[in-house]
């Protein structure tokens, strides 16, 4: 894939921790131990909105939102998975997927506006990545 004028969105790389590079996006943890969460980043240069993908690069990110719900599902068993792709606040396409429970701190509002971020501590990052990655490696292995 020709990735020649991409770059991370600044804030995107400051709230987030680089998990796996896909076949279209960098999928990222997001830095807020409140909430389980991901978010896949599509290197495609000024790509604001879905629209600006093209039709296979479009089945790819779906095929990728997919992978990463079952990733969630798998690392977390939450109760409910939410997708979205917003971009008010970070113009670059980007769409979140966060697990979600009924006990958590927004249940069963959005996550969005709730409560400050919190950053994971050092070893709790440390242990979330190699959740999810023990859950990667037995998601290809199951492929």
């Amino acid at each position: 894939m020709d990735t020649a004028g991409y770059h991370l969105h600044p804030q995107l790389a400051a709230d987030s921790h680089p998990l796996a590079t896909l076949a279209l996006s960098e999928l990222r943890l997001i830095d807020d131990a409140n909430y389980p969460w991901l978010v896949l980043v599509p290197r495609v240069a000024d790509a604001v909105e879905l629209i600006d993908l093209g039709r296979d690069q479009r089945v790819q990110l779906t095929d990728e939102i997919d992978f990463a719900a079952r990733l969630l599902r798998a690392a977390v068993r939450p109760d409910k998975l939410n997708v979205a792709a917003l971009g008010n606040m970070v113009p670059q396409l980007h769409v979140h997927v966060i697990a979600r429970f009924q006990d958590d701190p927004a249940w069963p509002a959005p996550v969005w506006g709730r409560l400050a971020a919190r950053p994971y501590a050092p070893e709790a990052l440390v242990e979330r990545i190699r959740n999810f990655q023990r859950a990667m490696a037995d998601l290809a292995g199951g492929a």
